[in-house]
């Protein structure tokens, strides 16, 4: 190509101030916006060869519009903002960013375990507030607090994700379930073993969601698979918001059938000041931060980055619409 255009419709989750966008300058002319509202992506995209994106959506409608368009980069793992086969019958490349967050998401999922079986947060605010200076023992908890050596945690989605969360586990001293639709060979891994899901949610102390938004698990967890589980269990989500009808889990908290959560993603981002989730008992709240860490967003931009030079020499890499 002798000329090329690039435009980033929405590159402020990505780089916020921290990360440099050199690299991708260099390889044409580039128009890096923060945010794109929805009405003005075809207007923005308008003449670009190629796009990159993270939330703002480019299905068919937009697609159509944009005739020199030949190749869409998201930004991100996931892919449902791009409407893959208007982009295939236009022979338009989709790519995406796989596994730059492993690391930082498993870290993530026990930050917010951690919370729920320590209260961290909560009894460090307890001494700001006055309550130890004021205590007449060396020490206080508000809380129960729960030691994970020996409990079970239940892994539905076993992929790069969930191996990592079961490794660090494992050194927590946990036994695993997994439960996937590929059972690959985990003969390698102690504690483990695979298990169908109802015996996954009898058994598990923690249950932590890590697999793909499907038509099949949209909702997985729900008022009856939440009734299997234990009264003392808590439920992870560090994958994607709609696994879980919030309704059926608020009530689930606020009635006992389960002892707490701990969410990075909802159904809705940003959520509705009215989640059912924000009145629920014991339920720790995260804003989609488990992917955010500078390290994976360093990795994001650079796979970002070789993806398009891959493009670009004709040998495209991450393609998600072959």
């Amino acid at each position: 190509m002798n000329f090329l255009k690039i435009v980033v419709l929405d590159g402020y989750a990505l780089n916020p101030g921290d990360l440099s966008w050199d690299e991708l300058k260099q390889l044409g002319e580039t128009e890096i916006y923060d945010y794109t509202p929805f009405d003005k992506t075809i207007e923005r995209a308008e003449g670009a060869d190629i796009v990159l994106t993270n939330k703002t959506p480019l299905m068919e409608r937009e697609i159509s519009q944009l005739p020199r368009l030949k190749y869409i980069g998201v930004l991100a793992t996931g892919y449902n903002v791009v409407d893959v086969e208007a982009a295939k019958k236009r022979n338009i490349v989709v790519t995406n960013v796989p596994a730059y967050g492993t690391k930082s998401v498993a870290q993530m999922t026990f930050a917010l375990l951690l919370e729920l079986t320590q209260h961290v947060q909560r009894h460090s605010d307890a001494v700001f507030n006055g309550e130890w200076t004021n205590s007449r023992d060396f020490c206080f908890w508000k809380y129960p607090l729960i030691e994970l050596d020996g409990k079970t945690m239940g892994i539905i989605g076993f992929g790069n994700i969930g191996q990592a969360v079961a490794d660090i586990a494992v050194a927590f001293g946990m036994n695993v379930l997994g439960y996937s639709r590929r059972r690959t060979d985990q003969s390698h891994r102690k504690n483990f073993r695979w298990a169908e899901l109802d015996e996954l949610l009898a058994e598990s102390d923690v249950v932590s969601l890590h697999c793909p938004l499907t038509p099949e698990t949209k909702g997985i967890v729900n008022i009856e698979t939440l009734r299997k589980m234990k009264k003392s269990a808590f439920l992870i989500n560090t994958g994607r918001g709609p696994l879980v009808v919030e309704e059926d889990l608020a009530y689930a908290l606020n009635n006992d059938i389960i002892a707490g959560a701990g969410l990075d993603v909802l159904s809705v981002e940003p959520p509705k000041a009215d989640n059912p989730l924000f009145r629920a008992k014991n339920c720790v709240i995260t804003p989609h931060i488990a992917w955010a860490t500078k390290e994976a967003r360093l990795r994001l931009m650079h796979t970002a980055v070789e993806n398009v030079k891959a493009f670009l020499k004709g040998e495209p890499v991450n393609v998600v619409n072959n």
